[in-house]
């Protein structure tokens, strides 16, 4: 293959996926990292797609762009699924009687898959045994979802009303939070950093995050491939600040030897 054919391919790959890494482009064409990084190098300097770290993304996936909150519902949905379906097996194995649960697509899957699971155990007869576990939100339509559950408590946190998110944020929204100690706290993420650690393209956003963080016992955060390796706008965490990191692909070079010395568990959905 002539490498503008394999040039145009890989544009096309980058374009569909969000997020495509030289591990896989270089497996997907049988050729070396090298000539992966020359391709991305002369895709990026035509203006097709931006290089992060451990692959590529497309041109408009820079510091501050940020999607709704219905369009990234149908984004990566498939893996957002799977990382939906790990995430809840963390929660069954520990049982938090409190959790603080992000805005999101991703934590919105999972609260899904948690009325999914009340309900099969009341249909079992087993809910009873449980006591009623408490969600903490600033998003609207995780608390919509969770108010009619009999399995969950739901305590809606005030602020502005963040239209693109649906989530409270500002002052009012990072105070309720300081003031509580909930035994976990689930945090989606626009990126995964070696060096950066977590990012959002939203200051206030990102000032909800760092006090779920702060404020809880343990924190885990769930991130699809796409955002590994990935650097946005606005730092909220550090990894030393995480405990789980719930994701769909193995993290690779930096990213990883990086979560290892900050003693984060991986845990890959499809895996666990």
């Amino acid at each position: 293959m002539f490498a503008e054919e394999r040039q145009r391919l890989i544009a096309v790959r980058v374009a569909d996926a969000g997020r495509v890494s030289v591990t896989e482009l270089a497996e997907r064409f049988a050729i070396t990292t090298e000539t992966v990084r020359r391709d991305l190098a002369a895709l990026e300097q035509s203006g097709v797609l931006r290089r992060v770290h451990g692959g590529a993304v497309p041109t408009d996936s820079v510091s501050t762009t940020e999607t709704t909150l219905s369009e990234r519902l149908v984004q990566h949905l498939p893996q957002k699924l799977l990382i939906a379906e790990a995430a809840a097996g963390l929660l069954e194995a520990s049982r938090p009687g409190s959790i603080l649960l992000d805005a999101g697509s991703t934590t919105e899957a999972l609260v899904d898959v948690m009325l999914q699971r009340a309900s099969h155990r009341r249909n079992d007869g087993r809910q009873n045994s449980r006591p009623e576990q408490l969600v903490i939100t600033n998003a609207l339509p995780i608390a919509d979802k969770l108010s009619a559950s009999p399995a969950h408590a739901v305590h809606l946190l005030g602020g502005r009303i963040r239209g693109l998110t649906r989530a409270a944020v500002g002052v009012e929204t990072v105070d309720a939070v300081e003031r509580l100690r909930p035994d976990l706290a689930v945090v989606g993420t626009n990126g995964v950093h070696a060096a950066f650690g977590l990012s959002t393209p939203d200051t206030e956003e990102a000032a909800v995050k760092a006090a779920f963080v702060r404020a809880a016992r343990r924190v885990v955060v769930l991130a699809d491939a796409s955002k590994l390796g990935v650097e946005t706008l606005v730092q909220f965490a550090r990894l030393d600040q995480v405990d789980a990191l719930v994701t769909d692909a193995d993290p690779e070079g930096d990213l990883a030897a990086a979560l290892e010395s900050a003693g984060v568990e991986v845990v890959k959905a499809g895996n666990a």
